[in-house]
């Protein structure tokens, strides 16, 4: 199932948005070694600097084959071979990833979803004990890009999202200018 208006805009405008290694380190991802899932992959920016930052294996999901077709590229083009990006609906089917095998998880630009508790409790099924989830989104006013501000999530409401999901310790608000803000939290021991 499509994640109702992404509003993704082209893959150059969007490279343009982040520093994604920065991002990373700003959402708490501080792994060497685990392995890591990008649920909504995209063009694979994030899961290309996440490759950089872990010999683990970063398992990169997208519903649309032109974003697997995307990272593919994205990864061969950085000399990485340590992404496997598989074309799977993850909102209707789940992450199709062993329980409790992944150390971080990005859910980036995708909690506008209809069901946004379904991916964080998914998300938090495929974390290990004391692994981290983190959230990107973009901001709560006008941008060039992004899904319709009526269903945009505050970063209010993905605190609590996190929270009902079983999460805890959820960060402060992170800015990640110009567009994005993001929050992370860990997976209960």
């Amino acid at each position: 199932m499509k994640i109702r208006d992404s509003g993704m805009p082209g893959e150059g405008i969007w490279s343009s948005f982040f520093s994604p290694i920065k991002s990373l380190q700003q959402l708490g991802f501080a792994l060497k070694y685990g392995d890591v899932v990008d649920m909504g992959c995209g063009y694979g920016t994030f899961s290309v600097a996440a490759a950089q930052l872990t010999r683990g294996l970063v398992h990169a999901l997208d519903l649309d084959p032109h974003m697997i077709n995307a990272t593919v590229t994205n990864a061969q083009r950085s000399g990485l071979n340590n992404i496997r990006a598989t074309q799977r609906d993850f909102l209707s089917n789940g992450t199709g990833l062993p329980e409790g095998a992944m150390g971080y998880a990005m859910l980036f630009n995708v909690l506008h979803a209809e069901d946004p508790l379904t991916l964080l409790r998914e998300a938090l099924l495929t974390l290990e004990p004391g692994g981290v989830v983190a959230v990107m989104h973009w901001k709560h006013e006008q941008t060039p890009r992004g899904p319709a501000l009526s269903i945009r999530p505050r970063p209010e409401q993905c605190a609590t999202w996190l929270a009902d999901a079983g999460f805890a310790s959820v960060s402060p608000v992170i800015d990640l200018p110009p567009f994005h803000y993001g929050l992370f939290a860990t997976k209960p021991d």
